[in-house]
């Protein structure tokens, strides 16, 4: 990423150690939200990645600003990851199950996004959220029904929502565990054969 010169305007590197910095605070924060939820800390934070609060905000001025960031990291983590699992020799329902698996663990940290941003903002992010990960489930269901011979049921936007509404109530209930749920969701694709 580059930053911007205060003088010109224009584009400038950032720094080796700037830009691990920033991925240090980004992964703790990304550690600590899963902890205490978006409302972690930034002296947590800070402490997690090995730098002072003040490196925090000077990356990240506003909490909002670490959140989306956090976030981004994630969506482009898990966008990577079922490319990764596309180009791999995986049968088709086992890379399916390991995306889900991380789309899973990326859902559980985003609750209290919404809360974090404001409307716009979250919206914005909602849907770059769609276009980053749609078209990676629509490969990996596509070669689940190529492997099966047979049209899966459901398309992608509605095969990830699901799967979102399973994960709701993972941040308030501790007794509640939406993998079990998306695991049967997931089985119930399999014996579709």
């Amino acid at each position: 990423m580059a930053g911007r010169s205060e003088v010109s305007g224009e584009a400038v590197p950032k720094r080796a150690d700037a830009r691990r910095n920033a991925e240090s605070v980004v992964a703790a924060a990304a550690a600590a939200f899963v902890e205490y939820g978006v409302e972690a800390p930034v002296r947590d934070i800070a402490a997690r990645a090995g730098v002072g609060v003040g490196t925090v905000y000077r990356r990240f001025p506003t909490r909002a600003d670490l959140v989306v960031a956090v976030y981004r990291h994630q969506v482009e983590a898990c966008a990577r990851a079922g490319e990764e699992l596309l180009a791999g020799t995986h049968d088709p329902h086992d890379a399916l199950a390991r995306w889900v698996d991380g789309f899973v663990d990326l859902l559980v940290t985003k609750h209290g996004l919404a809360e974090a941003l404001h409307g716009d903002e979250f919206e914005t992010l909602h849907a770059w959220f769609l276009d980053a990960l749609l078209p990676v489930c629509d490969r990996l269901l596509d070669a689940v029904a190529r492997a099966d011979g047979v049209a899966v049921p459901v398309g992608s936007y509605g095969f990830l929502r699901g799967i979102g509404n399973l994960c709701i109530g993972a941040g308030s209930d501790v007794r509640y565990d939406p993998r079990a749920l998306v695991a049967l969701l997931l089985a119930g694709l399999r014996s579709g054969r």
